[in-house]
This record gives C-alpha cells, sequence and structure tokens, in this order.
C-alpha cells in the first residue's frame, strides 16, 4: 500500500481498536475475541514500525488500557504498569534477542520466563507491613482504587510476614511494599458462575478474564468475594536489595503472596524455547486460562538499561502460542469446483499467521453463509482455524469498510467448463451441470487417490494434472492401468520415482471395503458413514443389492445420506466404474473383525495431536476393536482422547461431564 492508504489504514484500526479496548477495560464486555484484539493491534504496531512518522500520543499502541470508571476513586501510579510487546511467531521473538543484545553486547544474558495468565493487573501496597491500597492498572498511569474488593481474595495477605526478609531490608519493608501481580477467575469458577448467571436470566461472561474484570469492579464487595476469585504476584517493585527478576519473586513468596509454580529461570535461549513448548503442552491442563510467556531479562539492572520504548519495557515479551484467531482482509472471492460439482465460494486474504500456519485462503460455505456474515471483497475480517478444520472467516468488522468494498455474486457460469450453474430445490449449494466438467473429474481423483481412501503415496495432484494433461488418466480405473514408462515420458520424472509410484499403485489394489466406499466420492458420503455402510453390508455386492429402506436402516444415516448411496448404485456409469476397478485388479478386503470387540457400543472424540501414533491410526484401533469414532461431543460420547494442545472438544467434553483420557489411559484401552 502507499503512504496515503497506510495513513487510511492506521486511523481506522486505531479507531476499531480503541473501541474494543473500552468495551474490554471499561465496560467489562466483548464483541471479538482477544486473539482478535491482538491481531488488529499486531497490524497497527507493524503499519507504525513501517510509517513511524503517523505514530500519535494516542494511539494505542502507547498506552496500557481502558480508562478507570468513574465510580471508583482514581489512584496515581508511583512507577507506570507498563505493558508488554507481543511475539506471535518464532521469528519475532528471535528478532527481540537480537535487538536487545545489541543494546547491550558485552553482557551475557539470563531470563526468567512466566506463564502469561489472562486476569486482570493488579499493584499491591503494603505500609506497617498492613494491606494499605489495591489499584487496577487502567491507563499504565492512573488506575482505580479496589481495595475492598481486593480485600474480599483470599489469596492476597492483608498482613505480609516482614520479619522473613533480611534483617538489614525490613525497616525499608515496614515502610512501603509495592508488588503487582493478576487477579485471575478459575475455569471451573467460571463455568460455575455463567451457570449461576444464566439461571437467574443475569449477565454471562464470555471468558474467565471479563468474568474477573467484571467481579472486581463490583460497588459492593459482597459480590467480589461471592465470586472467588485469585490472584498471583509476578513482580516486586520496591527495592529490597533483589538483583533479579527471580529474586523479586523468591521476596514475593516470603512475604506471604502467592507466586506461580510453573515459572523458571532460563539460563540461555535453548531454555527460553524448551520452557516455551512444555507450557504448550500443559496449557490445557492448567485451571485457569493463558495464552503465551512472559520473558524477563533476568538482571534488573540490565532490564533498567534496556529501558522502555513507547509503553513497553525492553527487556520484557509476551510470546504467544498461535492463535486460533487473527484479522485480516478479503482480497478476492473466487469460486471453487468440487468432485460433486458443488460450487464454493473461496475467500482469498492477505497472508496472516493462525494456529501456527499462514493461511491465504478461507471457505466461506455458501452464497447464503456470504449473506449471513455480510463479507465483500476488500472486507476486514476475523478468520478462524481450529485442530484440522479449514480455516472460517467468522466475522465482518464493518467499522473498518472505506467505501470501496464489492458485493459478491454467484456466476452464472461454471468458472471451468461454462456450463449452466443450477441451484436444486431445498439445497443452499449452487452446481455446475455438467457432469463431464475437467474440475469435477480432476477432484474425484485427488478424493479417489487421498490418504482416507486408497492412500496412493507419491501420486498428489500435480502428479494427477499432468496424468491427465497428457490423457493417460481420465477416470480412477485408468490408474490401474499405469506403467512405469508411461511416467519415465513425462517431464521431471526419474526411471527411480517412476518405479516408487507404480509400486504404491500396486499395493494400493488391495483395499478395505470402507476404504472403497469412501474413495467413490459418492455424493455426502464421509469417512464414518463410509465405514459404517462397510461394517453393516460386509461386501461391496451387499451393498450394491441393498433397498433404499436397508440403507436407511443403518444407523446414524438419514434419507439424504441413503437416497444418494442407492441413487449411485443404480446408475450404470458408476455400476461400470466399480466393475473397471475390479477388472484392474482392486481386490476389496471385507470389514471382517479380526479383533475381540472389546469396544463394542463405545464412542470416543480424538482431539491434539497424540505422539506415538498418527489421527487416522488411533481412528482404525477403535474401529477394529468395535468401537465408533465421532468428530463432535455429546452426550453419547463415551471418552474424550486429549493428545498435545485439545482444542473445543476438550472443553465441552469438560463442561458436559465426559471422561477426558489422556494419550497413556488410551494406549491402555486399545491394547489387547
Amino acid at each position: 500500500m502507499d503512504k496515503k492508504q497506510a495513513k487510511e489504514r492506521i486511523e481506522k484500526l486505531r479507531k476499531e481498536i480503541n473501541h474494543h479496548r473500552y468495551l474490554t477495560h471499561v465496560l467489562d464486555r466483548q464483541e471479538i475475541s482477544d486473539a482478535a484484539q491482538d491481531s488488529l493491534k499486531h497490524e497497527l504496531d507493524q503499519l507504525e514500525k513501517q510509517y513511524p512518522e503517523f505514530v500519535t500520543p494516542d494511539s494505542p499502541t502507547q498506552r496500557v488500557a481502558g480508562k478507570p470508571l468513574p465510580e471508583f476513586k482514581k489512584v496515581r501510579h508511583e512507577k507506570p504498569m507498563l505493558s508488554l510487546v507481543d511475539a506471535f511467531s518464532d521469528q519475532e521473538f528471535l528478532d527481540w534477542l537480537q535487538r536487545i543484545q545489541k543494546l547491550v553486547p558485552r553482557e551475557k544474558l539470563d531470563y526468567y520466563a512466566e506463564i502469561k495468565m489472562d486476569g486482570l493487573a493488579m499493584t499491591l501496597i503494603y505500609r506497617d507491613g498492613l494491606f494499605f491500597q489495591g489499584a487496577t492498572r487502567g491507563d499504565g498511569l492512573v488506575g482505580e482504587d479496589i481495595t475492598q474488593n481486593l480485600k474480599t481474595i483470599e489469596a492476597i495477605p492483608l498482613r505480609i510476614d516482614i520479619e522473613k526478609l533480611p534483617k538489614t531490608k525490613q525497616a525499608q519493608a515496614q515502610k512501603e511494599v509495592e508488588i503487582r501481580g493478576e487477579v485471575y477467575m478459575r475455569k471451573d469458577v467460571f463455568e460455575k458462575l455463567n451457570k449461576e448467571q444464566k439461571k437467574k436470566n443475569g449477565q454471562t461472561f464470555a471468558n474467565p478474564r471479563n468474568a474477573a474484570a467484571g467481579s472486581v469492579r463490583q460497588l459492593d464487595p459482597k459480590i467480589t468475594a461471592s465470586r472467588k476469585l485469585n490472584f498471583y504476584a509476578y513482580d516486586l517493585t520496591t527495592d529490597l536489595g533483589q538483583e533479579t527478576h527471580e529474586q523479586s519473586h523468591e521476596l514475593v513468596k516470603l512475604l506471604g503472596l502467592p507466586v506461580n509454580p510453573h515459572n523458571k529461570h532460563c539460563s540461555n535461549l535453548q531454555e527460553v524455547i524448551e520452557y516455551h513448548n512444555s507450557v504448550a503442552k500443559l496449557r490445557p491442563k492448567l485451571p485457569y486460562w493463558s495464552d503465551g510467556i512472559v520473558i524477563n531479562v533476568n538482571k534488573i539492572s540490565t532490564f533498567k538499561k534496556l529501558g522502555v520504548v513507547g509503553k513497553a519495557p525492553r527487556g520484557a515479551l509476551a510470546f504467544k502460542y498461535p492463535a486460533e484467531q487473527a484479522t485480516t482482509v478479503v482480497e478476492d472471492i473466487q469460486v471453487q469446483v468440487g468432485r460433486t460439482g458443488a460450487l464454493t465460494p473461496v475467500a482469498h486474504l492477505k497472508p496472516v499467521l493462525v494456529a501456527g500456519s499462514t493461511i491465504s485462503r478461507a471457505t466461506l460455505h455458501n452464497l447464503d453463509e456470504i449473506r449471513r456474515l455480510g463479507v465483500k471483497i476488500g472486507d476486514t475480517v476475523i478468520i478462524q482455524k481450529a485442530g484440522d478444520v479449514i480455516p472460517d472467516v467468522v466475522k465482518v468488522l464493518t467499522r473498518l469498510r472505506t467505501g470501496k468494498e464489492k458485493e459478491f455474486r454467484m456466476p452464472k457460469k461454471c468458472p471451468v467448463c461454462g456450463s449452466d450453474v443450477v441451484r436444486h430445490p431445498g439445497e443452499v449449494a449452487y452446481y455446475c451441470s455438467n457432469k463431464k466438467c475437467y474440475a469435477q473429474n480432476r477432484e474425484r481423483l485427488y478424493h479417489f487417490v487421498s490418504k482416507k481412501a486408497f492412500e496412493i503415496d507419491g501420486l498428489g495432484p500435480k502428479i494427477i494434472d499432468q496424468l491427465w494433461h497428457h490423457d493417460l488418466v481420465k477416470n480412477p480405473a485408468d490408474i490401474f492401468n499405469l506403467k512405469k514408462e508411461d511416467l519415465e515420458a513425462l517431464e521431471r520424472f526419474a526411471e527411480k520415482s517412476a518405479s516408487n509410484i507404480i509400486s504404491a499403485i500396486e499395493k494400493s489394489k488391495k483395499v478395505f471395503l470402507s476404504r472403497f466406499i469412501f474413495g467413490l466420492g459418492i455424493r455426502h458420503v464421509g469417512e464414518e458413514t463410509a465405514f459404517a455402510l462397510a461394517r453393516r453390508f460386509g461386501t461391496l455386492e451387499k451393498l450394491k443389492k441393498a433397498s433404499l429402506d436397508e440403507i436407511n436402516a443403518v444407523p446414524d444415516i438419514g434419507d439424504v445420506v441413503a437416497k444418494s448411496l442407492y441413487n449411485f448404485f443404480q446408475d450404470p456409469k458408476s455400476l461400470k466404474l466399480v466393475d473397471n476397478l475390479e477388472k484392474a485388479g482392486v481386490k476389496i478386503i471385507p470389514e471382517h473383525i479380526k479383533h475381540k470387540q472389546i469396544l463394542s457400543g463405545k464412542t470416543f472424540v480424538l482431539t491434539g495431536s497424540l505422539s506415538s501414533l498418527t489421527r487416522d491410526d488411533a481412528k482404525a484401533k477403535i474401529r477394529d476393536l468395535g468401537g465408533d469414532v465421532s468428530s463432535s461431543v455429546s452426550k453419547e460420547t463415551d471418552f474424550v482422547v486429549a493428545g498435545e494442545e485439545p482444542g473445543s472438544k476438550y472443553e465441552k467434553g469438560k463442561k458436559i461431564g465426559v471422561k477426558i483420557i489422556d494419550e497413556k489411559e488410551f494406549l491402555k484401552i486399545i491394547k489387547e
């Protein structure tokens, strides 16, 4: 973008961020997630670094939080309560390290790392050993006096243990001690609070941080007391002889305040990275919300020497974990033709990092979804990615519009073959009317060779395209008639790579019935449905001869799926494809029972990554033992298997009381 566009974008971002900061910090409510707010702030920060001439004193990057509430007495902080610079990637973290090392080139740095809790920053002042005053961070310079409310939190002592300090420091501590920390609400307390609020038709909260903020800012301390808030100290601003940040934590603990037991001293960069990775695994099991770690230069004199830039100390960094949400711009909306002929609108995005990967596309599903969201080309949107799910557009930030945004219209002709586009009665999707459309056939081939179908190693989309272009493969059966010399004649193919693919094709000729059914690409028939059909009918011949009523009787298969499957096997072209596959040497293995059915009647949901086996291997093992695998958590779920970094399924399972097991417990269950 040019300078004029950058200035306009910066101004709009500031206005949008200020709007959400006011909602969050003053009114204690949210319209968008913390991750989305972080993404907006990160974009503004990057633009201001690129165009420093547009930085203003009132920019959100130059201040800490919202205005103090008028109902509370104002408190001016003797030392400003600073915010932290965020890093969202390993590279940004390494860039920060390089910057600070250049400022203190002769010093060997060590670090103190802490879990970044999702709560409210507080400062506590003790005089004569007694709790004198507690205040919120506010705008960093002026906060709110909420002393009476903080006195209701049992984790905050009303008297500190000065006598435990070295005798030379007791006189100073007797005079005044200032300690800073985080007020937070545990996950279980948060869930209970929202349940109670729903019963009373009261306000429910979006997350534990909002609940803590709403609780600590009550004018009646009795309400605060009923919310069971908690507290962890993270800094000692009074000089009691400490030389490192680690010693500050030790002194705070001596005085009788809780500090997070997971915080850790790190001697070098490698130990910081190991800590970051270990907390990532720990996060789902923590009793509070956390979105990253805080890294401090441990030596206080070095920390002070590094100074402050804007409203953030150079010697500390918030190293956040990949967010499942981020904001970006819809640069275009294009239509993709799938294997069933359905036209799916796809948002082409300005690349953005979400959940650890760079995202440049997101599905918009269908025209009805575009209208529901109100998405236009040029809009700034929130996108979301969770687990293996394709990114979705979840919200449009309409206040960032410039007036140049364009409406999307579904094409009347297929963008690939030019045939008419139709919409069937009762369906939301639009379809290409040409069953011989190149895009549909190509997508069917991609699907046929995919991991969950025939799993032909090395035969990816690019090679499929080459084979199609040279008229070597036009339908799945053609794949099994390929010869090594066919591949060797293609560009960039060596003898070894051709041999490897032919070997993979030969190996894939023996296929389980469930994979065969899934590989056919029958409309509405997914992986779980294919497995249910294979287990119910046992052989392909029985499935081909099954009546509509017999198919409909299979558990979890409804009228739409049953009709689609029945019609497929009534179509002579479909039967010819199946016949050609068998003639080409494909051998279908019945879903025979190989193991004791020890998991019969049990339903599992998998979330997070497993270290000892793949997700597909885990599913296969559950099915071999007679169990079922579901993609969603419900009251019918027997077990949620939580691997590393589990997603929302883990939280939902806990919420509705489903048994949660880790990988170790799961392996015990499936071990014969």
